[in-house]
């Protein structure tokens, strides 16, 4: 999850005009303080999952104009695409106004027009015929977080407005009936969260049928779907659903005592955040151990009295170390530590977890630790961007070149010599390919969604590949990019936004 607020003033330089714009440090998964954000997959902690542009360089834009370009070739400031986000079959771009523009799949409303029309898979959708997402009169967004089938988004004046998806009352609206799928839903009608009297948000994350915001005290709330623990409450009730569920009456998840939360991201059925103190906490279903627990139990946590707070063990990362960014996938975890390094977890047979073989990690006793190699992403490399996508992952390196690894069935890897890529023997490290993006490309910003992955260059563009079904890589068609070397580099287009 990106925040405007975060990005320090900068100059940059888009094709023959210069703007004065907002600029920065790390950011969406989260790589905290400013943050490192796992984007697209598994929602945010401050830093790497998509975030913020990148400290270092400014965004240049050689490549001549675009739709919706300015008639010079010149992006204009409230046009420039500072995140990206990528969850399920639908990527979403948050720009420098405040704007969203979401395309993919729409089935239920989860691109929040007003309608079902899936955006991207046929001519003359994109660019300036495609909408923002209506969040109200003068309203602008200030970051977001993607679900699978909805989306979350925190506004400038600190409010939460979802849209999309509400069988368990993850839009927290106080009913159960989704928004975004028809005309008159979204915009001034659509309701903001109800957080508690006075309370605001400063992140946001949503998993498949649930949302989480850390507020402005810090404290954690959670709501939607419950069954195994994933709002962290000692139950298995489902909040959202009733007016009563939600306010004052939603109750802070309990971090331990006088902890609260730094970073939060919500996968299909778990959640994690980083501590005031750094550490790192899971909770939810612990199956294929995605909580990452030493002692390999991959029980259920957060549905039962007594397994949050001080009852509930932080995850071990190793030796003095401690987690910058986290994201969570379908059944893995990823945390990015604060030497750089890439650790995951969880269920293994794609290949998402890094480690050369196909085995689960912390669902057996003493795997955790400095048991738990670090992914090797080539030697001497460290990561500053990083997405966790539904069983694949992303990384944006130091030297900002872009590696993903796990499932590839539909090419979100980019071209390799098989599928997935990193679930054997000698496919990591100098062998892990580099996606190719474009000549003299870089990237700044990663995004990872169900079997699709996108990123935001140095030259402020977009380019996604991998399965489009739906649109979901905004080219106008439904023929996926990525199997192939001749679909990707200067060959694959980038968006019109």
């Amino acid at each position: 999850m990106f925040d405007l607020r975060r990005l320090p003033m900068r100059r940059t330089h888009i094709g023959r005009s210069t703007w004065r714009i907002l600029g920065g440090s790390l950011g969406a998964l989260t790589l905290l303080a400013c943050g490192i954000e796992l984007s697209g997959g598994g929602s945010v902690s401050p830093g790497v999952d998509g975030g913020p542009l990148t400290d270092g360089g400014s965004i240049t834009n050689p490549d001549g104009a675009l739709e919706g370009d300015a008639s010079d070739g010149s992006v204009p400031p409230a046009a420039v695409v500072v995140d990206v986000q990528s969850r399920g079959a639908r990527s979403c771009v948050l720009r420098m106004d405040g704007a969203i523009k979401c395309w993919g799949r729409n089935q239920v409303g989860q691109l929040g027009l007003g309608d079902l029309e899936h955006r991207g898979d046929k001519p003359g959708q994109m660019g300036l015929s495609l909408p923002t997402v209506p969040l109200g009169a003068g309203v602008r967004a200030r970051s977001f977080a993607l679900g699978v089938e909805h989306a979350c988004a925190i506004l400038d004046d600190g409010r939460v407005k979802c849209w999309g998806s509400n069988y368990a009352g993850q839009l927290g609206v106080g009913d159960l009936g989704g928004r975004g799928a028809l005309p008159g839903q979204m915009g001034d009608a659509l309701a903001a969260v109800n957080l508690g009297t006075g309370r605001t948000a400063t992140m946001v994350a949503a998993g498949t049928g649930h949302s989480c915001a850390i507020l402005d005290n810090a404290a954690l709330k959670c709501w939607g779907q419950n069954a195994v623990g994933q709002l962290g409450l000692g139950d298995a009730k489902d909040r959202g659903a009733a007016p009563a569920d939600l306010g004052d009456a939603l109750p802070p998840v309990d971090l331990g005592a006088g902890r609260t939360a730094k970073a939060v991201a919500a996968g299909e059925a778990h959640t994690c955040a980083i501590l005031d103190n750094d550490t790192l906490k899971c909770w939810g279903l612990g199956l294929n151990g995605r909580l990452g627990r030493s002692d390999g139990d991959t029980s259920t946590r957060g549905n039962d009295a007594g397994e949050m707070g001080d009852g509930l063990l932080a995850i071990d990362l190793g030796t003095g170390r401690h987690a910058v960014a986290v994201g969570a996938g379908k059944e893995h975890t990823c945390a990015v530590l604060d030497n750089g390094t890439l650790k995951c977890w969880g269920k293994g047979t794609s290949g998402q977890l890094g480690q050369g073989n196909g085995s689960e990690i912390g669902n057996q006793n003493n795997e955790m630790g400095d048991k738990l190699a670090p992914v090797d992403l080539g030697a001497g490399r460290t990561v500053k961007r990083f997405a966790t996508g539904w069983e694949h992952n992303c990384a944006v390196l130091d030297d900002n070149l872009l590696r993903c690894f796990g499932s590839n069935t539909q090419g979100q890897l980019g071209p390799t010599t098989s599928s997935p890529w990193g679930n054997q023997a000698n496919e990591m490290g100098a062998n892990l390919p580099t996606v190719m993006l474009g000549a003299g490309r870089t990237v700044v910003i990663a995004a990872a969604g169900e079997d699709h992955s996108c990123a935001l260059l140095e030259n402020g563009r977009v380019k996604c590949w991998g399965k489009n079904d739906v649109g979901q890589l905004g080219q106008g068609d439904t023929k996926p990019r990525g199997k192939n070397a001749s679909d990707m580099a200067d060959a694959l287009l980038p968006i019109l936004l």
